[in-house]
């Protein structure tokens, strides 16, 4: 293929197998929400390019240095949505859902867009799945979201996984603590990194969140977060906390985890893996209880989390999940007559559920068996002039060899054959 026509670095192509893993995911995922009563919102994968730049902050790496921006024939700046929470908040919004009965619960599953250095587990379209929940600052309902991310974890079989939590106080108690916090680092700032430099200029709170090993290391002395919270954030912190042990959630208070985006108060959480290196979140959120308002809605609270498709994707691989999808059922059909009944067998079925071929020219019965071994066929039927004149259709589960036969115009033994719920001979 010309270099021109592949595809541009930092993006993939999800194709059959694989396309079943991220279905297996999606499927698993999107059922515990609703058990939860989230309901699917549906934005647009392109926002008016200030939709992010006053939510997720100026002076982010995000809006600095990763978005995918452009002017349309109008002269209007689009930005490809980098993450969920800002679009969601925008609909939220601009739809009225606020009079809606508190609190309102939606989740959401696609593409994002983030000009990174591609690496393992990270793409620059990449996918997450994430809830938004909005009406209520009582901490059950963060309780409650940590416990969702959990139960959609483990109902995709991940385990041996660790719960981060923390408080990052409210816009009462965070400026002395950013005070202090800057003290600390500003006595400090020679060791730390070029862009940790920055952030102490524009927010101070993001050399917290450097993954740089030397930047860690001098940030480990750094005065915490739980010292400086007022009343309020402390017994809701400590609520938090109480909730996810009363819910059988593991957890444990890290005062270094702030997140990267500016909209984030009171709680934050990460859950984490060792199995993919660096990068090892897999799914992260908090409580960003002033977003509305910045949206130019009501003061409405409001607390989400999202997880990454991709990462998640090779932890499932990781453990064996395969997307190894076949057919139940491939109908070889010789001739025209056997061909006629052929197609009503295979209409019925797929009627009921079952994933049936068949031959799409007259091709021999080597070549038709051949088909469908190679497809990995758990069955097939053999329809030719003798099975018409008798009225009965021979089968073969390739897996053992084991044949019979099933009355042409019997469906439902069909079905219950295919179902595994006996055989006619």
């Amino acid at each position: 293929m010309r270099e021109k026509y592949r595809i541009p670095k930092g993006f993939q192509d999800i194709i059959p197998p694989h396309t079943s893993v991220w279905q297996f995911i999606e499927k698993r995922i999107t059922r515990i929400f609703r058990q939860y009563g989230y309901l699917e919102m549906r934005v647009p994968v392109v926002e008016h390019t200030e939709v992010f730049v006053r939510s997720i902050g100026e002076a982010t790496d995000i809006v600095e240095k990763e978005m995918y921006t452009f002017s349309d024939r109008a002269g209007r700046s689009l930005t490809l949505r980098p993450e969920g929470t800002a679009p969601v908040v925008r609909c939220y919004v601009q739809n009225g859902l606020h009079t809606r009965p508190s609190p309102q619960k939606y989740y959401y599953a696609g593409p994002m867009f983030r000009y990174e250095r591609p690496q393992k587990g990270r793409f620059r379209q990449f996918h997450q799945i994430g809830a938004e929940a909005f009406g209520t600052d009582d901490p059950f309902i963060d309780a409650e979201m940590i416990g969702m991310a959990r139960d959609c974890l483990e109902a995709i079989g991940l385990g041996n996984l660790e719960y981060e939590v923390n408080s990052i106080g409210c816009a009462e108690c965070r400026p002395s603590y950013r005070n202090a916090l800057t003290g600390f680092a500003g006595s400090r700032l020679d060791q730390y990194c070029d862009d940790c430099r920055r952030r102490y200029e524009t927010n101070p709170m993001r050399v917290l969140d450097c993954k740089v090993p030397s930047c860690r290391e001098v940030s480990a002395g750094a005065p915490a977060m739980k010292d400086y919270l007022c009343d309020g954030c402390r017994s809701h912190f400590e609520s938090l906390l109480k909730y996810l042990s009363w819910m059988g959630v593991g957890y444990t208070v890290n005062d270094r985890l702030v997140r990267g985006l500016d909209y984030y108060t009171r709680t934050t959480f990460e859950i984490t893996t060792t199995e993919l290196g660096a990068q090892n979140a897999v799914a992260a959120g908090g409580r960003y209880d002033r977003l509305v308002e910045e949206f130019g809605g009501p003061a409405v609270p409001a607390v989400g989390f999202a997880m990454g498709m991709e990462r998640l994707v090779e932890l499932v691989k990781n453990r064996g999940v395969s997307g190894d999808e076949r057919p139940d059922l491939f109908v070889i059909c010789l001739g025209t007559e056997a061909r006629r009944h052929g197609i009503r067998i295979v209409s019925h079925l797929r009627k009921n559920g079952f994933w049936c071929e068949t031959n799409y020219s007259d091709s021999s019965l080597r070549s038709q068996m051949k088909r469908a071994d190679r497809l990995g066929a758990r069955f097939v039927f053999i329809l030719g002039s003798d099975e018409v004149e008798s009225g009965r259709v021979q089968y073969r589960r390739l897996s053992d060899g084991r044949e019979g036969t099933v009355r042409m115009d019997d469906f439902r033994g069909m079905s219950g054959l295919l179902a595994g719920e006996g055989e006619e001979t």
